[in-house]
């Protein structure tokens, strides 16, 4: 990833955790490394623990932030929620995977999506 596009996508996961944190969620972990991939955000929300993918684009040349979310990134994001649950026994209570979408396309107003429960587990 070029250095323009890793800028532009740790600031999108600041600003999401800003927001979460805003929202009344606790931020337990970011930017954590599995052996499937990162999971860019661990909170908590109430009863569940929630893992955000953050998903920033400063243009639509290449479609909408939560459409680059291919089958195979959710079969990882599955796969790293797992484990990582696995390695943090002490975390109870139900969990589910959440996509925010960022688009950062000045001048238009800045846009943030929420999309709650948003890759479901078979």
């Amino acid at each position: 990833m070029s250095k323009p596009r890793q800028l532009l996508a740790r600031w999108g996961e600041t600003l999401a955790a800003e927001r979460l944190a805003a929202q009344g969620y606790t931020i337990l972990a970011q930017n954590v490394r599995t052996p499937y991939g990162e999971i860019d955000i661990v909170a908590r929300d109430l009863a569940f623990i929630v893992f955000v993918e953050v998903k920033t684009r400063s243009s639509t040349t290449y479609g909408q932030p939560e459409e680059s979310i291919t089958a195979r990134k959710r079969a990882h994001l599955l796969a790293s929620a797992q484990h990582y649950l696995q390695t943090h026994p002490e975390l109870e209570g139900g969990w589910r995977i959440d996509v925010i979408a960022i688009r950062r396309q000045p001048p238009a107003p800045l846009e943030f999506v929420h999309f709650e429960n948003a890759i479901g587990r078979d």
